[in-house]
């Protein structure tokens, strides 16, 4: 079966098929940086970096670019009540949006271009805009985009323009012709952020930058455009009137939306002020079982937040992790079928993700392949190439997600220094000096180590 998509834009799954062969241009849509990365945040980031991961596994070379805004109101509003300026609080947040992303285990995109650094760019397309004949000039020297000349608004997100003009009104000091019109160019208020342009002093406005991003880094038609689908409109709405009211081209042949995060049937957000950041649930929580968390659904449908979600979610995973680790210090014996197991568990594997990448089927493969490990170590069938099969399997889908335990530096000695606490328990044992056999148990137990007494000999892992 071939990798299928869900196309936002044909409201259907649809066939995988790149723009260049075994190449894939991918533009996300990043966020606006005035303050810490909430969990909303989290799941775009983690859903589509699980996609990335996944493409580059089939053999793509993925291209990926994820922007930041951080030109905007709300920076402009925070840096005022600093008393800074509006870069000094982007970048601020841009720090800790990557201390929150690398701790996420998300890994990096090729290229996260700013608002700020992109304005020849952004001036030339709304040049290109006004020369196509959508934009005009208002009087204080801004710049809108004109929806009535386009024939085709509101084909992403269903919304019909005569039926949304309807419901509004142009306001008495309102200064653009129609509207649902939208602003390409802010004149410059004082005291603001701003750059030269022909039009006068401004700065970009907001669906502008994400279109001259993606023509300037990834050019006029991409593979892939992604992002919550609280933006389908009126940002990526938007995005498409602009680009294509320009190249003449489809902006992008997928268009891929992840399900919101909510709480109390209400999306997260700063703005709510119902976020939960990053940073306080990885003080809480190890960064395997949020990714666990966010994957073990399907990307598209909603996702309530709550401490109660993760904490299923760290029970679920630890029985991964524990078969993990008894795998890793298992001792080796009979003969399995575990090569036919881990053949049709990847088969499987495959199947759910190529079926617009469910995570959430594609990992209950990963608990039957544990369940079957279990039962083969617990009655001593698991061979030395059936470890290595079903550790290989694990590793193997761990790739795409990022869920099992951190290595831990040091673990060989670790491992010589338990091997002698074993030596020395089952020496006190053999001489009937149990108090201090379990002295030692008890000891590791709570230090982390559990000790178990088995048919095979005793083991050890980390609790």
């Amino acid at each position: 079966m071939a990798l299928q998509i869900y196309n936002t834009m044909a409201k259907a799954k649809q066939e995988f098929r790149p723009i260049e062969d075994g190449k894939v241009k991918m533009y996300v849509c990043g966020v606006t940086v005035y303050d810490d990365v909430h969990m909303g945040h989290a799941r775009f980031l983690v859903v589509f970096d699980m996609v990335s991961r996944y493409l580059r596994y089939k053999g793509f070379d993925v291209k990926m670019v994820i922007n930041f805004t951080d030109v905007d109101d709300k920076i402009i509003k925070r840096a005022n009540e600093e008393n800074v300026d509006a870069l000094v609080v982007s970048a601020r947040c841009i720090q800790s949006f990557f201390r929150d992303s690398d701790a996420l285990r998300v890994k990096r995109a090729d290229i996260y271009p700013k608002a700020s650094e992109t304005i020849p760019e952004i001036i030339g397309m709304v040049e290109d805009i006004i020369t196509a004949g959508y934009g005009y000039v208002t009087p204080d020297g801004s710049v809108y985009y004109d929806v009535s000349k386009a024939s085709d608004y509101g084909k992403l997100s269903g919304n019909k323009l005569e039926e949304m003009q309807s419901g509004a009104r142009i306001e008495v000091d309102e200064i653009k012709r129609n509207p649902m019109d939208f602003c390409l160019w802010k004149a410059a208020k004082p005291g603001e952020i701003s750059w030269d342009s022909p039009w006068g002093k401004g700065r970009p406005g907001w669906h502008i930058e994400c279109s001259a991003m993606v023509r300037k880094l990834l050019g006029e038609t991409i593979d892939i455009h992604g992002g919550g689908n609280d933006l389908i409109f009126p940002h990526h709405e938007n995005e498409i009137l602009q680009s294509e009211s320009v190249t003449k081209k489809p902006l992008a042949n997928y268009w891929m939306h992840n399900g919101m995060l909510q709480v109390a049937d209400a999306k997260m957000s700063k703005s709510l002020k119902n976020f939960f950041s990053v940073k306080d649930i990885l003080a809480r929580y190890p960064p395997e079982v949020v990714r666990f968390y966010l994957l073990n659904t399907h990307y598209r449908g909603p996702l309530v937040y709550g401490e109660a979600a993760l904490d299923e979610a760290a029970v679920s995973l630890k029985r991964i992790h524990n078969t993990y680790e008894s795998l890793r210090t298992h001792v080796p014996r009979g003969n399995d079928g575990a090569e036919e197991l881990i053949t049709k568990a990847k088969a499987g594997f495959l199947t759910e993700m190529d079926d617009d990448f469910n995570s959430r089927s594609a990992l209950s493969y990963l608990f039957d392949v544990a369940r079957e490990a279990n039962r083969l170590m617990d009655n001593g069938e698991l061979s030395a190439d059936g470890v290595a099969n079903i550790l290989g399997f694990m590793k193997d889908l761990d790739g795409v997600f990022d869920i099992l335990p951190e290595e831990k530096k040091g673990d060989e000695k670790l491992d010589d220094v338990m091997m002698l606490l074993i030596d020395i328990r089952k020496e006190l044992r053999k001489r009937k000096m149990y108090d201090l056999s379990d002295m030692i148990r008890d000891r590791l137990q709570e230090a982390g180590i559990k000790i178990e007494d088995t048919s095979e000999g005793a083991k050890w892992k980390l609790i």
